[in-house]
């Protein structure tokens, strides 16, 4: 049973009390607790890990690649800071997924570059819950890539 990493990075222990207009009204927990559940009909284990600790999450990431088939990260503030995250990601040589809760790119400027996305499989960000979702969905059809979407092609009638 394939494994993924979630990283949550700095202050998204205080989601559900902090910018509430930014980032909704939800917990971390509850967070968690959506993509459990997710993970159970996927039929794969999760294992969460949060810092506010740019060397813990390097560490956690660097343990990895012995453990786990995948990371979904959200590196918060890390995203548009950390050569040290964006090296780690790189030499665990994993499938990564980077999400955020917020449009980095309708936000400040300093928020629209991401130091993470060149070394990551993609980038989810705007949809609040639902981009870990649409995140944990990614990883694992990159760790499974049977399960791929199948589109039906439409035939047009003459």
């Amino acid at each position: 049973m394939p494994k993924v990493l979630v990283i949550h990075g700095p202050n998204l222990g205080l989601l559900g009390r902090r910018q509430p207009e930014i980032y909704g009204n939800f917990t971390l927990h509850e967070i968690n607790k959506h993509l459990k559940k997710l993970a159970r009909k996927e039929k794969i284990e999760i294992k969460f890990f949060q810092s506010n600790h740019e060397g813990e999450i390097v560490d956690v990431i660097g343990e990895a690649k012995d453990s786990f088939a995948a990371v979904l990260i959200n590196p918060a503030a890390y995203t548009h800071t950390s050569v040290a995250i964006r090296d780690a990601i790189g030499a665990a040589g994993l499938p990564c997924v980077e999400v955020h809760l917020s449009n980095i790119y309708a936000r400040e400027t300093f928020r629209h570059t991401s130091l993470i996305a060149p070394v990551a499989a993609g980038q989810i960000c705007g949809f609040g819950i639902d981009s870990y979702l649409l995140g944990l969905q990614a990883a694992i059809r990159l760790v499974r890539p049977k399960r791929r979407l199948k589109l039906k092609s439409r035939r047009r009638s003459k």
